[in-house]
């Protein structure tokens, strides 16, 4: 487990290059404010966007997690607070004002680019604009 990566994923630089060609300027693994020990992958602090680009296994992924057969127990335990982690880290986010984007790593890089892109734009735009 100590030699599995937990941040620069492939998914996750896959995402940063297309948002960063795009031209949108954005931070990397910043602390959860208020939070010890919990990061976010992609901040773009003046908008108050905090985007996560979750593992299928480490997170829950409906679509593709997997259970492993070995130490069940632990593993579910292990996996379980995980999703509890996530879930609060949300929650902590936005009641303090913050926009929580959540993709999973299989989804298309090009659409998580478009959709965060999509969310930055709405949240930069004034009041009252259509």
């Amino acid at each position: 487990m100590s030699r599995q990566g937990s941040r620069d994923t492939a998914p996750e630089i896959a995402v940063r290059r297309l948002l960063h060609a795009s031209g949108l300027r954005y931070r990397v693994h910043v602390p959860v404010p208020g939070v010890p020990r919990r990061t976010i992958d992609i901040v773009f602090g003046k908008a108050k966007i905090a985007v996560f680009v979750d593992g299928c296994f480490w997170h829950g992924c409906p679509l593709h997690a997997t259970q492993p057969k070995a130490n069940a127990e632990w593993w579910r335990a292990k996996l379980d607070k995980n999703m509890t982690r996530d879930r609060d880290t949300t929650e902590h986010l936005r009641s303090a004002g913050w926009t929580v984007l959540r993709f999973w790593e299989h989804e298309p890089p090009e659409e998580v680019a478009r959709r965060i892109a999509a969310t930055l734009a709405s949240a930069r735009r004034p009041l009252g604009e259509a």
